[in-house]
């Protein structure tokens, strides 16, 4: 009898906790910051977004760095005006003027743009 009680309380006890488990599976998704979120966060920043990545200037510890300009990657082709900053697209900058050429430098993640014999260190914005 013990051990008939016994296995009844074992099984309802494995039901119970069973019970408590959450089955659903959760999943976190980490993004890079687009122009929406940065431009919301300071509608004053200075951006321009290159292959998916949005690259902001006037970052202080980068303007110390001492970057080596490398090859050209591109240049700026559509400015963005006020508009729907889900829209913001590559080759597309909020201060920089059309035609503003695009470096690769020596370290990853930061472009430097030359337009009217002025340089700028852009530093790409990632999460993580």
């Amino acid at each position: 009898m013990n051990k008939l009680i016994l296995g009844i309380m074992m099984t309802v006890s494995i039901f119970y906790l069973s019970g408590c488990f959450d089955s659903e599976t959760k999943t976190s998704v980490k993004k890079h910051p687009d122009a929406k979120e940065v431009l919301s966060l300071n509608e004053n920043a200075n951006i321009l977004q290159w292959e998916g990545l949005i690259y902001e200037t006037d970052i202080e510890w980068v303007n110390e760095l001492e970057l080596i300009k490398k090859e050209s990657v591109g240049e700026i082709t559509e400015l963005f005006t006020n508009g729907d900053a889900k829209l913001f697209k590559d080759g597309m900058a909020n201060k920089l003027p059309i035609g503003a050429k695009i470096y690769s430098t020596n370290i990853n993640g930061i472009l430097i743009v030359e337009y009217n014999g002025e340089e700028k260190y852009y530093l790409a914005l990632v999460e993580g």
